[in-house]
């Protein structure tokens, strides 16, 4: 699935499916299982005290526990980290609190009528495998592609665009800028002519280059790029 930023960025997401979620839930039902096995037998001395101490212990653990760690740097918990999952939100932002809350919260719904059936079906109904609790949040459970490919735009010197662009005007340069490679020159120079307003005004000495290479020279103006001291010069 594609997400657009607010910048008008397009980011690919890589919805993760039922089976990886389920070993990654198990993963997670075992360390809370740890966790209160741990708490009863320290708890067990206590008495009455430790008995109502291990009912706030068995709260912590299977409410709070997957909302401290989805908010953390990582917005995943043991089991997803392991997979190599995260939770976003389907815009391709951070999780936010809000949604936080509300897609562990409805767990409870999720869970009805009798181990995850909602969810189970919801997830593989849906080609995001968004589960109630998600579409509730708006968040979504994708894959961890920490080696996403850098983009690779054609021939161009940086420029600065001549006239302010919109954030989706922004986009489609880029997202033409990183196509320019793999076109032949004469489609290159038909897609550019629908966004020659873009570089219109540019100086008489950038107008006698090629379009596709003008618009190529204000995507890497946008991505932070400088044409070399010597070509300021001339």
């Amino acid at each position: 699935m594609t997400a657009e930023t607010p910048e008008g960025i397009a980011i690919a997401l890589r919805p993760a499916g039922f089976p990886v979620r389920c070993i990654a839930f198990l993963i997670d039902g075992l360390i809370r299982g740890a966790l209160l096995i741990a708490s009863a037998g320290t708890l067990r001395a206590g008495g009455r005290f430790g008995g109502g101490l291990m009912f706030i212990a068995l709260f912590a653990i299977n409410w709070v526990y997957a909302v401290v760690f989805e908010m953390s740097a990582g917005a995943a918990t043991p089991g997803k980290r392991l997979m190599g999952l995260y939770v976003t939100m389907a815009d391709g932002l951070p999780i936010t609190p809000a949604a936080c809350l509300i897609r562990n919260l409805l767990r409870v719904v999720d869970f009805l009528p009798l181990f995850y059936a909602s969810a189970a079906v919801c997830m593989l109904l849906r080609r995001d495998a968004r589960r109630l609790g998600d579409l509730a949040a708006g968040t979504v459970v994708v894959y961890r592609d920490d080696g996403a490919p850098k983009l690779e735009f054609g021939a161009g010197l940086p420029q600065p665009p001549p006239v302010p662009l919109s954030r989706r005007q922004q986009a489609a340069i880029t997202a033409f800028a990183a196509r320019v490679p793999v076109l032949t020159q004469e489609r290159a120079e038909e897609i550019a002519a629908l966004a020659a307003h873009a570089v219109a005004g540019q100086d008489p000495l950038q107008a006698r280059r090629p379009l596709s290479a003008r618009l190529v020279g204000v995507a890497r103006w946008l991505h932070g790029e400088r044409p070399p001291a010597t070509a300021e010069i001339r």
